[in-house]
């Protein structure tokens, strides 16, 4: 090897690293599920890639799976369910979850939510949402402000939307079909 080959790995090596650092920093990273909160939409020990440009052009929608730092706890991510927007009134009432008095369709849900007696009302502060695992019976989310309660908009990270690993489980996160009954 010569100079001018050495010269030019060292620059190769310079822009992938830049080009990483600006992909990591504004537009996808990976995360490793850890728990059973999303089961059986999400089985632990799967990596996925989280979109991180998208919420910077919108703010994250009802049905959404995101990425996000719980209050203090800036060293973790949870990944939960978006169920409530900034305004909206979530409460649950014999394991139905409701939105602004509407049931909400949860096709998602791995098992009915075991009786620990009525959840809310939940008021949605601005600028905040309300999330919630998809295991109901295994997850610490929006009901339980000593622990998750409502989720800051500056810190959710992304949208998941690909799982890349295990491989035989690779597939992309369908957020589509969630909506509140009679408001299709």
């Amino acid at each position: 090897m010569d100079k001018s080959d050495i010269k030019e790995f060292i620059q190769s090596l310079i822009i992938a690293g830049v080009l990483a650092f600006l992909i990591i920093t504004f537009v996808a990273q990976s995360f490793v599920v850890e728990g059973s909160s999303m089961e059986s939409t999400l089985e632990n020990g799967e990596r996925l890639i989280a979109n991180k440009l998208v919420y910077r052009f919108r703010d994250p929608e009802r049905g959404e799976i995101v990425v996000f730092t719980p209050r203090g706890a800036s060293d973790q991510r949870y990944i939960k369910r978006v169920i409530g927007l900034p305004g909206d009134t979530v409460y649950i009432q014999d394991s139905q979850v409701y939105v602004n008095g509407e049931p909400l369709e949860e096709d998602y849900i791995k098992e009915e939510m075991r009786e620990i007696g009525d959840s809310g009302p939940f008021e949605v502060p601005d600028d905040e949402f309300f999330v919630l695992g998809d295991n109901r019976n295994h997850s610490a989310d929006s009901r339980f402000p000593g622990l998750v309660g409502y989720v800051e908009r500056d810190k959710i990270h992304g949208k998941a939307f690909w799982v890349f690993w295990p491989l035989n489980e690779m597939r992309v996160l369908d957020h589509e079909d969630y909506s509140i009954a009679g408001n299709d």
